[in-house]
């Protein structure tokens, strides 16, 4: 799914007026001269930050950079001076518990969140308390604010509720109080959490949530009414009672006032994981969190115990699965054949150019494509890599080769062939994704055809794969006896069979004489229909791992986000190049954990934290300096490793952990920091 083009008329006198007056200008000029791919191969570590005494969960820059503000487990805020490595201010908060989230409210103010269920905003010159909110009654897990608006402020907690704060209102925690923006219990059931919020940049009244499942929730606030909670206790002792017995009385059963009209919210989600008619994954699926594009058009997810998503939120469209437009084809073109096939055996001199005879020695059309010099040597040794069973390595050939060659089908056929043996989380999807793609630019390309049929059965989809194989026979009727074909009906006759048999353990009870009791719905009408219309992702970025913390950010780098960076369970910064989606740079950045990842405003500058007690600065290292001692040099063993991870028991998980990070960093110190994971 591609970007969004600007209109025209954003690109001359108006839209350069349109920039300045939003300040624009400059910035995109900077970051555009030094967030490019040689900086960023050359990106290394500039300095570590020392001072707190827990793990760091966040991190938060000033507009304009000069100040970097770290929250941690310890309790307490630091301010810094990222270009003299100095600690401007240490502040305690008043919070009992982790804090999650940190955010400049003004250059004087800092709201923080924390698991004792505190919403807090400071004063850094005095300590005065701004504000004190304890209507969440579990963890707070993240803080978002307009960029035009610093008077309000939204928080997500784990008691599933997001929360609207105006500092320009008194606040007091009662059961007046109205301030519930959206009450996901309503929806999702008792057991939802908010894990984390962001505000569309661009259009301050979108307000994109993760919660506890793989959905991203798009709000618009202006069709949103505020509700009042009701209860509210500020004792903690009675925070897990009023949650199971009081804020989840109408779990499931929708807003009581209709909140949330229909039309304001769209969901989004990965197209593989939302077709499926059963949504309890495993390993089980959170949104540890959302930010959008500096344009505003995109939004950035990281899943956990999956990848890292980029949803085009003006253009993206329903899963393939679910357009299907290929099998509907079929039926259309097969009652058509049926209507003008002549009775008696002859001809009627009409041809039909979706029954293309065309012989086993002719190539596709798509074989006959021209391909630049360069690109035809990057799909050469991709085809190698895949002859000697190397798939991953020949996918990142692949993306290149799509990259700078997007309309050859052959490119994309060949792609899926590789992800459906490579067989990644999400990959058999990608595949058909891509065999779609395929037949769109070309509709005479026999192998993305078949491809296609055998990645709906590799993905489960025995009755999707039987249309397509039969309208495979019917468009290639030369290719209808081989063998391959045979072997794949016969997979699909199989699996048909055993879907029209019941098992044993299917079979249905049957309910007692006089009962009419039904099992109620764990989700609400609203959340069923919304869940059926999620849309797809764009783009996906593989090789980080996303299972032990559910803090674990996502970040664009620069404005036009030609670059995606994140952290991973194993101690490593990935960065991927947005267009091929390729790793570009990986870096050792945490002894444990990476969570956090942050850019600079205005300069090539990145700060990462994590399960130590430190806060790292990378920038591009000089070209003529020592080699980075923090490179991961195996990027693809590290990635590998970290698939395999996700997939494993999470017992296996911490021994793949151990042996990789023993491999990668003889030197570590075996004992983590006396951090416990969030």
């Amino acid at each position: 799914m591609g970007r969004r083009e600007d209109p025209a008329w954003t690109k001359g006198t108006v839209g350069l007026t349109m920039a300045r007056e939003r300040g624009d200008i400059q910035r995109q000029f900077q970051n555009r001269l030094m967030v490019t791919r040689e900086n960023i191969e050359r990106l290394g570590l500039e300095n570590t930050l020392h001072g707190h005494m827990g793990c760091v969960n966040c991190l938060e820059w000033n507009t304009d950079g000069s100040v970097l503000a770290s929250a941690s487990d310890d309790l307490h805020v630091i301010l810094w001076d990222p270009y003299r490595y100095k600690t401007l201010h240490r502040m305690s908060t008043a919070h009992t518990g982790n804090i999650f989230s940190v955010k400049f409210m003004t250059p004087d103010a800092i709201a923080t969140c924390a698991a004792d269920g505190m919403v807090r905003v400071r004063s850094v010159s005095t300590g005065a308390n701004l504000l004190e909110c304890s209507c969440h009654c579990g963890r707070v897990k993240r803080l978002a604010t307009a960029p035009d608006d610093r008077n309000l402020i939204w928080s997500a907690g784990e008691d599933g509720v997001i929360l609207q704060h105006d500092m320009r209102s008194p606040h007091r925690c009662n059961a007046e109080a109205t301030n519930v923006l959206v009450n996901l219990l309503n929806h999702m059931g008792r057991y939802a959490e908010a894990k984390c919020v962001a505000v569309n940049p661009r259009r301050p009244y979108q307000l994109a949530v993760g919660a506890n499942d793989f959905y991203v929730r798009l709000y618009d606030t202006r069709m949103i009414k505020l509700a009042r909670l009701q209860q509210v206790s500020s004792m903690s002792s009675r925070m897990m009672w009023e949650r199971q017995n009081v804020r989840c009385s109408r779990a499931g059963a929708g807003d009581p006032e209709n909140n949330v009209p229909r039309n304001a919210v769209h969901y989004f989600a990965p197209g593989h994981l939302s077709i499926e008619p059963n949504q309890q994954t495993f390993p089980k699926k959170v949104t540890t969190y959302v930010t959008f594009s500096h344009d505003g058009n995109e939004l950035l997810v990281n899943l956990g115990s999956e990848q890292v998503y980029l949803f085009d939120i003006t253009g993206a469209r329903r899963p393939v699965l679910v357009e299907s437009y290929i099998i509907q084809h079929n039926h259309g073109s097969r009652s058509e054949d049926k209507q003008q096939r002549p009775r008696n055996g002859t001809s009627n001199g009409t041809s039909n150019p979706a029954r293309s005879d065309r012989s086993p020695a002719t190539p596709p059309a798509g074989d006959v494509q021209v391909l630049p010099e360069r690109v035809q040597r990057l799909k050469e040794a991709a085809n190698d890599h895949v002859n000697r069973h190397k798939y991953a390595e020949a996918i990142l050939l692949y993306n290149e080769a799509i990259a700078a060659c997007p309309d050859c089908a052959l490119l994309y056929s060949n792609r899926a062939a590789a992800l459906m043996r490579r067989d990644w989380s999400g990959d058999t999807y990608a595949a058909i994704r891509d065999c779609y793609r395929a037949i769109k630019l070309d509709p005479d390309h026999v192998k993305s055809h078949f491809r296609l049929a055998k990645g709906l059965m590799d993905l489960g989809r025995a009755r999707e794969a039987h249309e397509c194989l039969l309208y495979f026979k019917d468009k290639f009727p030369r290719h209808a006896t081989s063998h391959a074909v045979f072997l794949l009906q016969k997979d699909i006759n199989i699996a048909l069979e055993g879907m029209e048999q019941p098992q044993p353990d299917e079979v249905p009870e049957v309910k007692a004489q006089g009962s009419d009791s039904e099992e109620p719905q764990p989700t609400s009408v609203l959340e069923r229909q919304l869940r059926a219309a999620a849309l797809d992702y764009g783009q996906r970025f593989l090789g980080h791992c996303n299972t032990t913390t559910d803090i674990k950010e996502a970040s664009f780098l620069g404005p036009d986000a030609a670059y995606i960076a994140a952290g991973s369970d194993d101690g490593s910064l990935f960065i991927w190049c947005r267009k091929s989606g390729n790793i570009v740079r990986c870096l050792r950045a945490d002894e444990s954990i990476v969570n956090c990842v942050q850019m600079h405003p205005n300069v090539m500058m990145l700060a990462t934290s994590g399960i130590e007690t430190v806060v790292r600065l990378w920038s591009p290292r000089s070209e003529e300096g020592t080699t980075e001692s923090r490179v991961v040099t195996d990027a693809g063993a590290a990635a590998l490793a970290n698939q395999q991870r996700m997939r494993a028991d999470p017992f296996v998980g911490m021994l793949l952990n151990m042996s990789f990070n023993s491999l990668h960093s003889p030197e570590r110190d075996p004992h983590s920091p006396a951090c416990r994971p969030t």
